[in-house]
């Protein structure tokens, strides 16, 4: 029983608190969107310009990984907590559409400490075998803060303004910042962790990701096929999470005529069903690991699933009825996040503990490298081409990244 309600699980609890804080800020300017852009007189194509300061910031995701790698997971992630709490409250002192894009580049740098910093306590606080739930349960964070956005942001401009917005959610992040330096600890620094529990961890983790304390290589890294293997898959499938990140409440909007009540209505559907998806990626891993199949097998298996259940998303811009398309883009959060948790979660499985952060921040930044050349391409066409090109493409893309995960990523000599 200890094994199943330990010690570790309230752990990914609160780094899944602290994505969901993350994601809550960043979807921030997507619901508020509409009301910005009218009392700001922003253009589509400055929006686009916006989004894409907030894609270039986070793809300098390497940088932050390795800081955190170097000062660790507890005062790393507190850092740029804390100032990606201050930037979002700063927003709200945007009269222009540079401003804003300023500060979405430094909100970008700040949380671009989501992915390394909840990795390195997936790779440290978990044994191999449930590590994926473990990622599952972390990468719940996105999508719970992505799905509390709508209602939250839509209460506070109805009730008092979208600068009071960022204000309110910049606050919420600052409360999580004080909960992560009171509770958080190391595993073998932490006094409430049995010796039970802790023998459980240490000695379910692989041999070889038992690394020193030594820095990581930043050239050793790329010179690795598997860290390439994870990288361009994330480069072809996250611009998905770009269109429901920046892209859809004025899809819904501009398209489908619906007002800031109706976004807040509708607008968390696709991320509830991100959530859903983050459990059902493990789950399917753990499936075929009990019927035989090895690990990074099992991930790719469930990385092609999800890959093919993009292909219903391409069907979104034809249909008729507004309530479908919300459907088909759920569709699109569900199966994105089917196949994005497994194809994360690989990197603790392909390298050393004392890498991962740095893997995980480079294998980031050509996630976000994806979404910046989709989200800039966005911007300058879509007046001219519409939407149901883009959600075609999107499909396409994860059956391509599915492919390159079959065929790049070479399961690693265990010792």
């Amino acid at each position: 029983m200890r094994r199943i309600l330990g010690l570790r699980w309230l752990t990914i609890a609160l780094i899944m608190v602290g994505a969901m804080v993350n994601f809550l800020s960043r979807q921030t300017l997507s619901i508020a969107a509409p009301t910005v852009i009218a009392d700001l007189h922003i253009t589509t194509q400055q929006y686009g310009w916006i989004t894409s300061a907030f894609q270039g910031g986070i793809m300098l995701q390497p940088a932050v990984g390795y800081i955190i790698d170097v000062m660790g997971v507890k005062s790393g992630f507190a850092l740029f907590a804390f100032l990606w709490s201050v930037i979002c409250m700063a927003h709200g002192l945007a009269g222009s559409w540079h401003v804003l894009a300023g500060l979405r580049g430094l909100l970008g740098f700040a949380e671009g400490a989501f992915s390394p910093g909840g990795l390195k306590v997936v790779s440290e606080w978990f044994p191999a075998k449930e590590r994926g739930l473990a990622g599952g349960l972390y990468n719940v964070g996105p999508s719970l803060g992505s799905m509390l956005a709508p209602p939250l942001v839509a209460w506070a401009i109805l009730n008092y303004s979208w600068q009071a917005s960022f204000v309110i959610v910049g606050l919420i992040s600052l409360a999580w910042v004080g909960l992560w330096l009171l509770f958080y600890r190391p595993v073998r620094q932490h006094p409430a962790l049995s010796p039970e529990e802790r023998d459980y961890i240490v000695s379910g983790q692989e041999d070889f990701l038992q690394a020193s304390d030594t820095k990581p290589s930043i050239l050793s890294i790329l010179k690795r096929r598997n860290f390439w293997g994870i990288a361009i898959p994330r480069f072809l499938a996250d611009p998905t999470w770009g269109m429901l990140s920046f892209w859809v409440p004025l899809y819904l909007t501009s398209v489908r005529h619906f007002d800031l009540k109706h976004i807040a209505l509708y607008a968390w559907l696709p991320f509830l069903a991100a959530d859903l998806g983050c459990i059902f990626g493990p789950s399917v891993v753990l499936f075929l690991q009990k019927r035989g199949l090895d690990l990074i097998d099992a991930r790719r298996c469930a990385f092609t699933l999800g890959a093919f259940m993009m292909i219903g998303v391409a069907f979104t811009g034809v249909v008729k009825d507004p309530l479908m398309a919300v459907a088909l883009i759920s569709l699109a959060g569900f199966a994105h996040q089917t196949l994005s948790v497994t194809m994360i979660t690989m990197a603790t499985d392909l390298f050393p503990r004392n890498e991962v952060g740095t893997v995980a921040g480079m294998a980031g930044t050509c996630a976000n490298f994806g979404i910046l050349i989709f989200t800039l391409e966005l911007g300058q066409r879509i007046d001219q081409i519409g939407y149901t090109p883009v959600f075609m493409l999107l499909a396409a893309l994860d059956i391509v990244a599915a492919i390159v995960a079959w065929t790049v990523i070479r399961k690693p000599a265990r010792a």
